[in-house]
């Protein structure tokens, strides 16, 4: 017995020390994201068959007519992760503006009766040539790519505030209120997510989350109340027996699902569910059909590819340099999670339904391209982490994968050059923030002499976290005396305006948002 217990603990060690040297490997994250979402797309594609063949039949006269369609659109989806994939960064940065502004005028346009289409109560959709496409879907990638790239660059250059505040938030505010005259609320949440998400990893202090949580709360509270349907389903989330016919019935009929699937399940296209049992088998509540035919380890297995996404979207937040490509993936990631927890929990019991899909589980087209799009560009971003970088450009040869996608090499990540009315990012405000009198000081004097040292004797990075040659400085003295290597400097003049800098930066000083959360 001893002897078999010391051999499962040794096998255990050496599977964990493989992984953990396989983690170590430059394009571990890059491979873990392909992974993922190939997972879960088949994971979809194999349960969306299951759960839609009985309807289907009765619709259409066919058990396949909605695979087929789902497998058009998750290779619609795959062909936009592959273009996300091959698009350089720089692409993303110029035109996040434009897409969002384009979104926007899309959601105006699905409000207007004879274009928008009203389907469920909401009027969210265009048809044309038999295809349905949801605005509110493609909004929810603009935003988050457009406030990572106004936060990546303002929350690295100030603290204040209002800089991380506007435009974002006006913004923001504007899609909550098309999507809310649509009205579609589930969107709404996510939308909430992503705002959140933004803030949150570009630095905004606690207090603000505080009262803007507090505040959405009881927005969604008036809202939950004033409305019939949504309370009809608050009251059946805390009674579900009072209306088991009607608003309690998709709960009930889901927790009877998730109970007769057991420990190993009912077996995969057995369930009993989708017999016309449960509502929405094939697209809401498709998770109650994985614990029908799939079991208790099914459900496992689906919250283990989830839990692992939060940890590969995580991971590539932490490793990345550049502040655009931080926030967004770690805001994505909060958006995927977020979106998944809310349907995961109203389907076992412990949320009020509110109509939300599980991503790329879950049938549905829009949802499923664009979900598919925003992983390419994490995949993307895991290709640009520093580590990734060196490997990619220093190997002799390409690697098998990317010769066979065709990847070209990551670019370099180099910071925006500074304007002449404007320290460099890290240097004056950084100097005023930490203390450093000398480093700014030394940024005064380079704009006093035409020369632009670096604070502590460092550029910015010209690589993702390489350090680029340190430009010669000028030698310079204590304050008030003048430079030995540019003769008529007055190193007083930049003093001066150094303490004016630092008087200007006190209010801003206090919050403790520069560089965002993930500090490097």
């Amino acid at each position: 017995m001893a002897r078999a217990v010391g051999g499962f603990a040794g096998w255990r060690t050496a599977v964990a020390a493989r992984f953990g040297a396989w983690l170590n490997r430059p394009l571990a994250s890059f491979h873990l994201i392909l992974s993922i979402s190939a997972l879960l797309s088949i994971l979809g594609l194999v349960m969306v068959l299951s759960a839609s063949s009985v309807s289907e039949i009765g619709r259409s006269g066919s058990a396949y007519s909605m695979f087929f369609r789902q497998l058009m659109f998750i290779t619609a989806g795959w062909i936009m992760f592959y273009l996300a994939l091959r698009t350089p960064i720089r692409v993303f940065r110029r035109f996040a503006l434009v897409a969002f502004l384009a979104s926007c005028v899309l959601l105006v346009l699905v409000l207007i009766p004879g274009i928008g289409v009203l389907v469920n109560g909401s009027r969210s959709w265009f048809h044309f040539a038999g295809f349905a496409f949801q605005p509110s879907e493609l909004v929810k990638i603009t935003l988050a790519m457009w406030g990572a790239v106004l936060l990546g660059d303002r929350a690295v250059r100030t603290r204040s505030i209002r800089d991380m505040l506007i435009p974002l938030l006006p913004g923001a505010l504007v899609v909550f209120y098309l999507v809310a005259m649509q009205p579609d609320y589930s969107t709404l949440v996510v939308l909430f997510f992503i705002l959140l998400g933004l803030l949150w990893f570009a630095g905004l202090p606690l207090g603000f989350f505080v009262v803007g949580v507090g505040a959405a709360m009881s927005v969604a509270a008036v809202m939950a109340v004033a409305e019939g349907y949504r309370s009809q389903r608050l009251r059946a989330f805390f009674n579900s027996d009072d209306d088991p016919l009607g608003a309690s019935y998709q709960a009930r009929q889901a927790k009877f699902s998730l109970a007769d699937g057991g420990f190993w399940g009912v077996g995969l296209g057995q369930s009993r569910a989708k017999w016309a049992y449960l509502p929405e088998a094939h697209n809401d509540f498709i998770f109650a059909i994985i614990g029908e035919e799939l079991g208790f380890l099914g459900c496992v297995a689906v919250l283990g590819l989830f839990a692992l996404f939060a940890y590969t979207g995580l991971r590539i937040a932490t490793r990345s340099v550049d502040p655009f490509l931080r926030i967004f993936v770690a805001t994505s990631t909060v958006w995927v999670i977020g979106q998944s927890f809310i349907n995961l929990g109203y389907v076992v019991g412990l949320l009020p339904v509110t109509g939300l899909q599980l991503p790329l589980v879950s049938s549905g087209g829009t949802s499923a391209v664009m979900t598919l799009y925003m992983l390419g560009v994490i995949a993307n971003a895991a290709r640009h982490e520093p580590e990734a970088i060196a490997a990619l450009r220093s190997a002799p040869k390409k690697s098998r994968l990317s010769r066979f996608l065709r990847l070209p090499d990551p670019e370099k990540y180099v910071p925006a050059k500074p304007s002449r009315s404007a320290p460099p990012r890290g240097a004056s405000y950084a100097a005023h923030s930490y203390g450093d009198v000398r480093a700014a000081e030394s940024w005064d004097y380079g704009r006093a002499g035409g020369q632009r040292p670096y604070p502590g004797g460092r550029a910015p990075t010209a690589a993702y976290g390489s350090p680029a040659p340190v430009p010669p400085e000028r030698e310079y003295r204590t304050r008030g005396r003048r430079s030995t290597g540019n003769s008529g400097i007055d190193e007083g003049r930049g003093a001066r305006r150094s303490q004016q800098n630092r008087s200007s930066d006190g209010n801003r000083s206090r919050y403790p948002g520069h560089g965002g959360r993930f500090r490097r």
